[in-house]
C-alpha cells in the first residue's frame, strides 16, 4: 500500500510536469497561455501514467539504454494510440490528429512525436523517478498516506467534473448541422466557448479537434 501511495504521488507530480510541458509547447506555437489537457486542474494524466508505466515496466532495462529508449517509444506510442482510440469511441470526437504528419498510424500517433518518448524513458528511469522516490523517502509513512489521499480526492473530483464538461460539449456539437464539419473549430470558439469558460478552455486546448457527426447524432437520438 505504501509503494502504491508513492506511485500515485509520482503519477500526480509527473502529470503536473506534463501539463507544464504542454503549456510551454502551447505558448511557443500559439503565442498565448492555454490550460492544456482534459482536466480543469494543472495536470495531464497521460504523462503521469506514461511515466509510471515506463518506470515500473522498463526499470529492469536500466543497464541497456538503447533497449530502454526503443521500448519507451513503443510503450508510450501504444499508450497514446489507445488513449486516442478510447476517447474517440467514448465521445465520438478526435482530440488530436497527426494525419498530416509523415509516418502516422490512423492519425493517432506518428514517428515525429514518438521519438521524444525514447528520451523521456531514459530521463524517467535514470533521473526523474529515482529522484522523486528519494524525496518521498524523507517523509514518514503517515505523511505519504495523507498526501496521497488528498491528491486522490482532488483528482477524482476534477475527473468527474471534467468528464461532465466533455459530455456537455459533445452533446452541444452533436446538435449542429453536419455541413458545419469544415468550420467546427471556428464555430466552437466563437459560440460554444461563450457559454462556459471551462468549455472555452477545452476548445482552446485542442486546436485540431475533429468531430464524428454521424456517430454523435446516433448517440443523441438514442437518448
Amino acid at each position: 500500500m505504501l509503494y502504491l501511495s508513492k506511485l500515485f504521488i509520482c503519477f500526480i507530480v509527473f502529470s503536473f510536469f506534463g501539463w507544464c510541458l504542454e503549456m510551454t509547447f502551447g505558448m511557443v506555437t500559439t503565442k498565448k497561455i492555454v490550460n492544456r489537457g482534459f482536466l480543469i486542474g494543472p495536470i495531464c494524466p497521460l504523462y503521469g501514467l506514461g511515466c509510471v508505466l515506463l518506470y515500473t515496466t522498463l526499470n529492469g532495462y536500466a543497464d541497456a539504454p538503447i533497449i530502454l529508449a526503443v521500448a519507451s517509444i513503443v510503450l508510450c506510442s501504444v499508450l497514446e494510440y489507445f488513449a486516442g482510440y478510447i476517447l474517440e469511441k467514448l465521445f465520438k470526437t478526435r482530440w488530436w490528429d497527426y494525419s498530416e504528419k509523415k509516418f502516422n498510424i490512423n492519425g493517432r500517433i506518428c514517428l515525429e512525436m514518438a521519438i521524444p518518448f525514447g528520451f523521456l524513458g531514459l530521463g524517467v528511469v535514470y533521473i526523474l523517478f529515482p529522484g522523486a522516490l528519494n524525496i518521498l523517502s524523507f517523509l514518514n509513512n503517515t505523511m505519504i498516506y495523507v498526501i496521497a489521499s488528498v491528491l486522490l480526492a482532488i483528482f477524482i473530483t476534477d475527473l468527474f467534473v471534467s468528464l461532465g464538461i466533455i459530455v456537455k460539449f459533445t452533446d452541444m456539437i452533436g446538435h449542429m448541422p453536419k455541413d458545419m464539419t469544415e468550420e467546427i473549430s471556428k464555430f466552437a470558439r466563437e459560440n460554444l466557448g461563450k457559454e462556459n469558460k471551462f468549455l472555452k478552455r477545452l476548445i482552446d486546448s485542442f486546436p485540431n479537434l475533429k468531430i464524428d457527426f454521424d456517430a454523435l447524432k446516433k448517440k443523441i437520438f438514442k437518448k
